[in-house]
């Protein structure tokens, strides 16, 4: 199965890309062969997205200067971004060192390119001939794209710079087989969210205070565990959040629940229909007592009683306690 959002058939330019992308297959059957075992990998695409994620995050580091924004980072930062990227995906995948190349996937030379300006791989001239995984993410879109490539000296710009490395001609791109097009690159809540939430988040002067105000602020909604570290500042960021003085118990009076990567909270994020937290994720929510047997909002029943997402008519009460992570 290709990768791309086919579900609406009707879609001009998702049919044009399924059918570019099974061409370049058919006729190179070295991109054929990486191509699977990529996708064998890494079937829904999720673990490519998270290490795009991981690296924007480390770039930022967050913890140490409260930075959420890939615009804040320094020139030097965002060049060695796409050395970060190539060294991630084969941590991640444990892609065994090229020859010429960066990879060896199925015995095949790969390189690794990644830009943050779509079409903007930078390609040296040793690549001709090879194949090159070629990355883009976008924090600001929360889009990303991955895609293998032959390069060949009639698909690429004259312009060359100091290492004699250049770009792909526009009317080339078509010639990169799409692993994935326009994925879901895991949010960066703090760059979303509106100025006024980031300010009173940022208003508080302790690390604790700041994290009851993400939670309090930002609910029903993914929060990554970058997010929670720059927010925090501290070491102990994890602690923060959970009970025992950290935000689950100081929101609770508020009605708040504040929902992990356990799999007990995952199944109540799911029952009241809210995103499941992943790994290293959090879901913050207000919820309401209901009626049992209650058939116009999705419950779950927690302490013996029913429970809702609150709406804004429903009375503040006490948060129900969440089950233990080993439930």
């Amino acid at each position: 199965m290709l990768p791309f959002d086919v579900t609406a058939a009707e879609n001009i330019q998702a049919q044009a890309l399924l059918q570019q992308t099974e061409r370049l297959l058919q006729e190179d059957p070295e991109m054929a062969v990486v191509y699977a075992h990529i996708r064998q990998l890494d079937p829904t695409g999720e673990r490519f997205a998270s290490v795009l994620r991981d690296t924007i995050d480390q770039l930022l580091n967050g913890e140490v200067t409260g930075r959420f924004d890939w615009n804040t980072l320094f020139k030097t930062e965002r060049t060695h971004a796409g050395t970060l990227v190539e060294i991630n995906l084969q941590r991640e995948f444990k892609f065994a060192d090229g020859i010429d190349m960066d990879y060896q996937i199925s015995g095949i030379d790969v390189d690794c390119k990644y830009s943050q300006q779509f079409g903007s791989w930078m390609i040296p001239p040793e690549a001709r001939g090879h194949l090159c995984l070629l990355v883009w993410a976008s924090d600001e879109k929360t889009l990303w794209r991955a895609g293998l490539f032959r390069v060949s000296g009639e698909y690429l710009n004259g312009g060359n710079n100091r290492d004699l490395k250049t770009t792909i001609k526009a009317e080339h791109r078509s010639r990169i087989a799409w692993l994935w097009h326009d994925a879901e690159l895991p949010e960066n809540v703090l760059l979303h969210m509106p100025a006024h939430d980031r300010a009173a988040i940022f208003s508080h002067k302790s690390g604790q205070a700041r994290l009851n105000e993400l939670f309090r602020r930002v609910q029903n909604r993914r929060i990554g565990r970058n997010v929670v570290r720059t927010v925090a500042q501290q070491k102990d960021y994890m602690k923060r959040v959970r009970g025992n003085g950290g935000s689950r118990s100081a929101l609770r009076n508020e009605g708040i629940l504040i929902m992990g990567d356990y799999e007990s909270h995952r199944r109540i994020a799911t029952g009241l229909g809210l995103p499941s937290p992943r790994e290293g994720e959090f879901v913050s929510t207000r919820v309401a007592q209901v009626p049992p047997h209650e058939t116009t909002r999705r419950t779950v029943v927690l302490d013996g009683a029913s429970w809702a997402c609150a709406s804004p008519d429903d009375p503040l009460v006490p948060a129900p306690s969440l089950p233990s992570h080993t439930a």
